[in-house]
């Protein structure tokens, strides 16, 4: 097994899991994007609830069902590469957020 560690960037993207680039699903779309990009690695994650600038909440109980659940897809890779993006997901993303923290990485590989 290989380890390798260094400090890296990691961007969150926070949307709603409606929001959608040219017909597709948005996360759908950002991971066609960071792969074709060479992104070293991204992971979507579906919320159970959240609110955003306009406080309405977003629930997955039965009782208050919302079809546009939170979304955040984060982003690991150089910051020069993530940097790189931003241009693009300015174009991509119609309401949400972005955050850019530094981050020590260790990562596992045979």
């Amino acid at each position: 097994m290989t380890r390798l560690e260094g400090e890296q960037t990691l961007m969150r993207i926070f949307f709603g899991e409606s929001d959608r680039w040219e017909r597709k699903p948005l996360y759908e779309a950002l991971l066609d994007l960071f792969r074709a990009r060479g992104i070293a690695g991204a992971t979507v994650l579906k919320g159970a609830a959240g609110y955003g600038g306009r406080s309405v909440l977003h629930t997955d109980r039965l009782l208050r069902f919302s079809s546009d659940l939170p979304v955040v897809v984060e982003v690991v890779d150089a910051q020069e590469k993530i940097e790189a993006l931003l241009p693009e997901l300015d174009r991509m993303i119609g309401s949400g957020m972005i955050t850019l923290e530094k981050a020590r990485v260790i990562r596992y590989f045979a």
